[in-house]
Parts: structure tokens; C-alpha cells; sequence
């Protein structure tokens, strides 16, 4: 005679306060750093990602040409192109600014920025002692803005930003990221431009500018 197998049902609670668990130790995951060796190569497979979907070549700064080619009625050359091939462009950067915002909204961390003692120390002579934000707010802040500082920092230096990555071609993530994986010499000088600039910027000109 067959003997019956006996089923024994998983208790309900067991179940949600396993999922529970999950989703808490998730959220403590995505509101800490991640490190270099998995955001890294996370961003580094965008490019094989992008390059086998659809023969797309990664990068931020270009949708920025996309947003003006479709919006600005003069007849300029530089925008008169067939904008609409990248639109997918469009839709990347704004799943970037979407995914900044879901972070900062529901996944930031309240805990303070984590800077090496030293720079605290150095940054502490120019008046930089909140590392509550992302971003200084000490240096960062509208009444700042219609200072010298603020105004090299926030104005001079984002046009200097927009400008560069117009006229190199690219930015950090079309040249370091796309450029050099595809092996382009024009993506190799534009990256040690950038690091030299960095360091120069890091070392001289930033220094100068707090101490304004």
C-alpha cells in the first residue's frame, strides 16, 4: 500500500519576514557607496550593452546638441542634422535624472558625507565644514552665487564644462568610458587632457579660487 506524502505548508509569517528582511537589506545597499569594483564595471557594460542592442555608442553630453537641434528654430548648422535617429539619447538622460531624483527622494543617505581627515582639515581653512549634501553647501548656495568664488565655481565653471565637452567631442563618459574601450586615439588624448586638467584644477587653480 502507497503511503501518502505528507505537504507541510511554509508559514505566511516566515515568508514576509523573510521578504522583509530582503527589502530592508536592499535599501541599505542602494543608500551606501557603492565600490569601484562593482559600479565600475556596472558602467563599463553599458558600452557593449548599447554597442550589441542597437550599435549605439554611450554618452551624456551629446544629448544636450539632441535637446537643441529639436528645439531651436534658427537655421544653424551645427544642429541641422537628424536629431530623431537619437532620440534614444534623450530617453537615456532622462532615466539619469528620474533615477537621481527616486535617490535622492526616497534612497538618500542621512548620514553625513564621509571625507579623509586631511582634506577636512585643509577644506576647514576655506570655510568648508558641511558635508550634510553632496555638494558643500558652504560654497554652494544662492547668496554664494553673487560672490567671485560662487560665480567662478557655478557660472564660469559650468560653461567651461558645457564648452569643453562641445568642442573635445565628448565628455568623461563618450572619451574615458566609449572612446578607449573602442581603442580611438582621439578618446586617449581627450582623457589625459582631462586628468591633467583635474589635477591642475585639484591642485592650483581650485585652491586660489576658495581662498577668494
Amino acid at each position: 500500500m502507497e503511503r501518502q506524502k505528507r505537504s507541510y505548508p511554509i508559514d505566511s509569517r516566515f515568508c514576509f519576514i523573510v521578504n522583509v528582511f530582503l527589502s530592508l537589506t536592499m535599501i541599505d545597499i542602494l543608500k551606501q557607496p557603492w565600490p569601484w569594483y562593482i559600479a565600475g564595471p556596472l558602467i563599463g557594460l553599458t558600452v557593449p550593452t548599447l554597442l550589441i542592442l542597437g550599435n549605439k555608442s554611450f554618452g551624456i553630453s551629446a544629448s544636450l546638441r539632441h535637446i537643441c537641434a529639436a528645439c531651436l528654430p534658427g537655421k544653424i548648422p551645427f544642429f541641422q542634422y537628424n536629431w530623431k535617429k537619437e532620440a534614444w539619447n534623450l530617453f537615456f538622460v532622462l532615466g539619469i535624472l528620474l533615477g537621481g531624483i527616486v535617490a535622492i527622494l526616497f534612497l538618500a543617505n542621512p548620514n553625513p558625507v564621509i571625507v579623509n581627515s586631511n582634506l577636512k582639515a585643509e577644506l576647514a581653512t576655506y570655510g568648508i565644514t558641511n558635508y550634510n549634501s553632496l555638494v558643500p553647501v558652504d560654497i554652494f548656495n544662492w547668496s554664494t552665487l553673487f560672490t567671485l568664488k560662487g560665480f567662478l565655481l557655478m557660472v564660469v565653471g559650468g560653461f567651461l564644462v558645457g564648452f569643453g565637452t562641445r568642442y573635445a567631442g565628448g565628455c568623461t563618459s563618450g572619451h574615458a568610458i566609449t572612446g578607449l574601450s573602442t581603442l580611438q586615439w582621439p578618446s586617449l588624448v581627450a582623457t589625459v587632457c582631462f586628468m591633467l586638467g583635474g589635477f591642475l584644477m585639484a591642485n592650483l587653480i581650485l585652491p586660489f579660487i576658495l581662498s577668494l
